[in-house]
């Protein structure tokens, strides 16, 4: 008997473009038992208990429209389920996965809905639903629920889980320019475009970005001498192998100098302005634990600043500033450093905060540079006393706006020199709107795989767009990243589609990767032999960097359990609507219910592209409204409506004619073939003329000749892969 309760029936991650929506998202199917029978309205407590937990659910519009609008639904009565969605998406954003989409449904069965959301991660997501359903039934029950604890653990899961900001950035701007991403890993290498034409980023590194480069900018006297020779102002330096040969060494360049790690990164181990013997000695010893080998420089006034080098040119300048506090007579250095600096709200322990928290005990340098002021951390200075603490590590102020053409220049040689397409170059001027020679300033290092989120969440100063930079400079304007792709979805004859169309292509010159039930395929090379129209199949061609072109044959039943491996397509191909009794395991029994199945393959066609629709079959026909791009009916009667008045409004159908395959645009016919020279069609296989005509619209979407239409389909048989495959698709 069932109970007042929420239970999960399945719950399926949805990885592409689905029957939801374009994104992935979680589905989850719940039966709400005898809550059937108490919509919100009717539980006391209900809405006083869900708003204070989540206040900020006043900012759900729901079907209202209007802020508040969801509230307003639970006060008037709705259903958990909806509810859960609801409340699932809250705790999304909350822990800091902005996410907006979300649905319930009711199915046939009583009590069943189907609860979907937008999932920007898998694991997240899961257990969001999980938290929600358990936040929902305390709230239906009266019982105390953590939110906060909930809330944080979520978070935890943001931040091992998610794409970091400064990778996410990049992707989100890829995505602004419509051009496709693929994850590959769980960390942040994340592919862009497609096949042959995409790129690679982990973070601020690409595939452009040279593994001989990096190598050179981790060996900081390597680079300061390339860069020397190409004119390239920096401090004069030299590398010793103790703390005695560090003091002569400052005594030879002159103080005060700089002690740092030849090979360490983000400050590690770097002491600055240093004038005394004892200084440079404790100095040395500090790089010495951080590095391969110590390097004693110049020391160069002035502020330290971060230039983002894309390309050949800065993108985005950060300013650092030294980091102080002020005795009280009272306090502790280490109480005032939390006081006074750690309690700024642009400080914090993880990427999300553009400075970091000063943890003074856990920092040498910060320890050091408190010996020279005579203090220690557990010190109280004078009232009054300014204390230096940090001479360097807040480089997050904004300053794009006044980079002199001159620094500019400057930093775009450097790492050139070095050899990176996008380097973080370290300057350090009291001025970075004057030229470096006129002020003494210098380049102090040129670091590859530079951070983005000082540029993108400056502490001072307007963002930069530094993502879509890199974007830019991986992606010139035009270029989308994508490859043709062709999807065929349906229950007839998609096979056989999918094989002639990705013979076609390849007859056009290019490398086609083909995910059908035959298997998968690499041009004529059949790579495995099972059923390959899932997901993970189709993504294998989308990562493979041979693959100019792509086909993929769809099932219903992976549109329902696993969505789409693209996120748009070239072309798309539909030939039937059939309720076969396949989808009444997903509460799918009419027509209409698998067309909306269906219309998923339509939905992701581009603007540029074409809808390939089966005339005779009246819910396909029906389709052509949702088409972004072109639609190309196809169907043996040429006296069809829906290709009669396609026809008439100019668009374009392939039909047959006495026998004939007609290739037409509007008014304007030309004769393609006559049926008897096709071997799939000759001898009375009526059977695959439909698929045929079906193969040869798509074909002339894709811009493919007739006369190399005709020929490959002429010589299809004879290169098909084997006699087997071939009698497989002679069966179906």
């Amino acid at each position: 008997m069932k109970k007042k309760d929420i239970q999960f029936l399945r719950v399926t991650y949805l990885r592409g473009p689905n029957i939801w929506t374009y994104r992935p998202v979680l589905e989850a199917w719940v039966d709400i038992g005898e809550l059937e029978e108490s919509p919100s309205n009717t539980i006391p407590g209900f809405y006083e208990r869900l708003s204070s937990w989540l206040p900020t659910l006043i900012e759900h519009r729901c079907g209202v429209g209007v802020r508040g609008g969801f509230l307003q639904r639970v006060q008037e009565g709705t259903w958990p389920a909806h509810i859960m969605e609801h409340v699932v998406l809250e705790l999304q954003n909350l822990a800091g996965m902005q996410v907006g989409f979300g649905k319930a449904r009711s199915t046939s069965e009583y009590g069943v809905y189907k609860v979907a959301v937008r999932a920007r991660n898998e694991q997240v997501s899961r257990a969001a639903m999980e938290a929600g359903r358990d936040l929902v039934m305390a709230a239906i029950e009266d019982r105390p629920f953590d939110v906060k604890g909930t809330v944080e653990r979520l978070k935890a899961m943001v931040d091992d889980y998610h794409l970091g900001p400064s990778t996410a950035c990049i992707v989100d701007a890829a995505t602004e320019r419509r051009i496709p991403h693929i994850r590959l890993t769980d960390g942040n290498l994340v592919q862009l475009g497609q096949g042959a034409l995409q790129r690679r980023i982990w973070t601020a590194e690409t595939d452009r970005t040279s593994a001989i480069a990096e190598s050179i900018a981790s060996d900081k006297d390597l680079t300061k001498r390339l860069l020397q020779s190409c004119g390239v102002p920096v401090p004069e330096g030299q590398i010793v192998a103790s703390p005695e040969a560090a003091w002569e060494a400052a005594q030879d360049i002159g103080l005060p100098v700089v002690v740092k790690p030849t090979d360490a990164n983000h400050g590690r181990g770097v002491s600055l302005d240093l004038s005394c013997e004892a200084d440079v000695q404790a100095a040395f010893k500090l790089a010495d634990r951080h590095g391969s080998d110590v390097i004693v420089e110049r020391f160069v006034r002035g502020d330290e600043h971060r230039l983002l080098v894309v390309g050949n040119r800065v993108v985005a300048v950060a300013k650092g500033e030294a980091a102080w506090v002020t005795g009280d007579g009272s306090a502790t250095v280490a109480q005032l450093i939390d006081t006074q600096l750690n309690t700024d709200p642009r400080r914090g322990l993880t990427e999300d905060f553009p400075l970091n928290r000063i943890m003074v005990d856990q920092d040498a340098v910060i320890l050091r540079d408190l010996e020279r002021q005579g203090l220690k951390a557990d010190s109280v200075p004078a009232e009054g006393r300014r204390v230096l603490i940090q001479r360097n590590g807040n480089v997050a102020n904004d300053v794009t706006d006044n980079l002199h053409p001159d620094v500019e220049a400057m930093a775009t040689l450097a790492a050139r020199v070095v050899g990176l397409d996008i380097a973080g170059v370290d300057v350090v001027a009291e001025d970075i709107g004057q030229p470096l020679h006129k002020q003494g300033g210098a380049i102090v290092e040129v670091n590859a795989g530079p951070g983005l989120l000082m540029h993108l969440k400056p502490a001072q100063g307007a963002p930069r767009p530094v993502g879509r930079a890199i974007v830019d400079h991986l992606f010139p304007e035009g270029d989308s990243g994508r490859i043709p792709t062709v999807g065929i979805s349906g229950s007839k004859g998609t096979t056989l589609i999918a094989r002639l169309v990705a013979h076609l292509q390849h007859l056009a010159g290019r490398h086609v990767g083909l995910a059908c039930r035959d298997g998968l395929f690499l041009d004529r090379r059949q790579v495995e032999s099972r059923d390959c129209t899932h997901w993970e199949a189709g993504q294998r061609l989308l990562i493979n960097r041979v693959v100019e072109a792509a086909v993929f044959e769809h099932t219903p039943v992976g549109i329902l359990t696993e969505g789409l491996p693209y996120d748009r397509c070239q072309v798309g191909i539909v030939t039937d609507v059939t309720e076969d009794g396949s989808l009444t395991g997903f509460y799918i029994h009419e027509p209409e219910q698998v067309y909306n199945v269906l219309r998923t393959q339509i939905d992701v066609v581009m603007s540029e592209g074409a809808s390939v629709l089966n005339a005779n079959d009246a819910l396909v026909a029906e389709m052509a409204d949702l088409s972004d791009g072109e639609v190309i009916f196809y169907a043996e009667d040429p006296t069809l409506l829906p290709i009669v008045e396609h026809l008439a409004n100019g668009g374009r159908a392939v039909f047959l004619r006495d026998q004939t395959v007609m290739l037409a645009s509007g008014s304007t016919e030309q004769a393609l073939a006559t049926l008897d020279l096709f071997p799939l069609t000759r001898d009375g296989a009526t059977t695959h003329i439909e698929s045929v005509l079906a193969a040869v619209a798509a074909a002339w979407a894709l811009g493919i000749s007739p006369d190399l239409i005709c020929a490959g389909i002429e010589n299809f048989e004879a290169g098909t892969a084997d006699a087997a495959v071939r009698a497989r698709i002679t069966a179906k």
